[in-house]
This record gives C-alpha cells, sequence and structure tokens, in this order.
C-alpha cells in the first residue's frame, strides 16, 4: 500500500474499504490510527515516530490529516477514522465469520458493544474481551493479559487503551508473542459504539469540527490537544508545505 509523508508519519492512502477487505482477508496486520495529535507528538518524539511508522497501516483519522494529505499529494483521501474502521469491519466480516476480540477499556463499555451487535448483527463474532487494570503498556504486554488472545486466536484484536499506550502495546505485544491476529488500536472508538460518550454526526466530523464537541465534553483531559497539539499540526504543515515548495 502507498504511503505519503506528513509531518513526519507515514500515512497509507486507502480508503475504509479497503482497508477493511484487508483486515478481513488477511492477517498478522498492525493498524495505527492516526490523527493531528499523534502526528505532532511523534514529532516531538523520535521513538514514538519509529514505533508508528513500524505499522503496516497508518490510516487518516482526522479531518487535518486526510486534508493534508490532499493538498500535499493531490489524491482524494478521505478520513479512515477509527469508529468507522471497527463497526464496518464488524459488519462486514460478518458474512466471512470474521472472530474478534475486544482489548481494553471498562467491562461495562465492552458488554455494552456486545449486546449492541447481539442484538443488531447477530452474525458477527465477538469471541472474547479483557478489561486489564491500568498499568503502563510495559506492564500490560505480561503474558497472563495475552493468554487468551493466544488461546483464542481471534481474526482481529482491537485494542482501546489511548494513544500512545496502545501503539507500543501493539508493537511490543508482537515482539513478545507469536500472534497471527491483526492488531487495531481504535482508542475512544469503544465508548461511541457503546453509546457510553456522544459521538458526532457525520457531517460536523467532515467538516472539521469534531475536535470542537469532544473538547466541550470532555475539556480538562483535551483542551491541550486540541488548543496546541492542533496549533502545532498547522504550523509544522505549514514547514512542510513550504519546505516542499
Amino acid at each position: 500500500m502507498k504511503r505519503v509523508k506528513i509531518l513526519n508519519t507515514n500515512i497509507t492512502e486507502l480508503t475504509l474499504e479497503e482497508l477493511s477487505d484487508n483486515l478481513i482477508k488477511k492477517n498478522n496486520l498492525t493498524v495505527a490510527v492516526c490523527n493531528a495529535n499523534s502526528l505532532v507528538r511523534s514529532c516531538k518524539d523520535s521513538v514514538l515516530q519509529n514505533t508508528i511508522n513500524s505499522f503496516d497501516v497508518c490510516t487518516p483519522d482526522g479531518f487535518p490529516v486526510a486534508m493534508a494529505s490532499r493538498i500535499l499529494y493531490k489524491n482524494d483521501q478521505k478520513r479512515v477514522d477509527g469508529f468507522k474502521i471497527f463497526n464496518n469491519t464488524l459488519q462486514k466480516g460478518a458474512d466471512f465469520e470474521t472472530t474478534h476480540y475486544l482489548f481494553g477499556n471498562t467491562e461495562e463499555v465492552n458488554l455494552k458493544i456486545i449486546e449492541k451487535y447481539r442484538k443488531e448483527y447477530p452474525k458477527v463474532k465477538i469471541i472474547g474481551y479483557s478489561c486489564p487494570p491500568f498499568l503502563s503498556y510495559e506492564e500490560l504486554a505480561e503474558q497472563k493479559y495475552f493468554d487468551e488472545i493466544i488461546k483464542l486466536n481471534p481474526d482481529i484484536v482491537w485494542f482501546s487503551f489511548g494513544f500512545p499506550k496502545q501503539e507500543n502495546l501493539i508493537k511490543l505485544a508482537k515482539e513478545k508473542f507469536n500472534l497471527t491476529s491483526n492488531l487495531v488500536g481504535v482508542g475512544f472508538t469503544f465508548d461511541w459504539t457503546a453509546g457510553t460518550k456522544y459521538k458526532a454526526p457525520e457531517w460536523i466530523a467532515n467538516l472539521g469540527l469534531e475536535w470542537l464537541l469532544r473538547l466541550v465534553q470532555e475539556p480538562k483531559r483535551l483542551y491541550k490537544r486540541y488548543l496546541v497539539d492542533n496549533t502545532l499540526f498547522i504550523l509544522y504543515f505549514m514547514r512542510q508545505v513550504f519546505f516542499r515548495r
């Protein structure tokens, strides 16, 4: 799959359907869902940058990243965000008997997702879930937290630990364990799918305003990410445009 460089991150050129097809039909893939915040933090941290760039697929999660790709490389890149990746792949994979494992977040959220799909898409196969305690990614990469995943060998393991813990955990787990499952970090997607947090309508996200709704919901946790890192993303992007020219 073709990659394009945005800031210091190699973003994959692909569509939502292409990614879902790959997750359903292939194995041993690692997927990072990249927004403006993750690209800016990768600029500041070379170790994190190398981790993200080591993934097989890095999707343009947010409006700024997709727009940057279109401006720099004259493509028609659309947002390929975690919420759509997760739900589209579960629903599409039902016809292929794709098996899924939910890893992270809380038991309440996981059970709500399982119940939602049991009612609305009964053919979807969520074969297990695990909600470890709040630990570092190094502690989470212990054998006991992966025993069930290794035993069940699901087609896809969905990680919901937030950035960059889930990406660091995926990389370390691939190095430590003999996993053939596709490993995908989707962060807040579990909460939106379960309905425990409000997801902005698609038309708001396509206007690049989803961040504002999230900021209103969680100002203390997200103000730095959106007010500082989004500003830095614009400045770094302008530098990249100027340098290219």
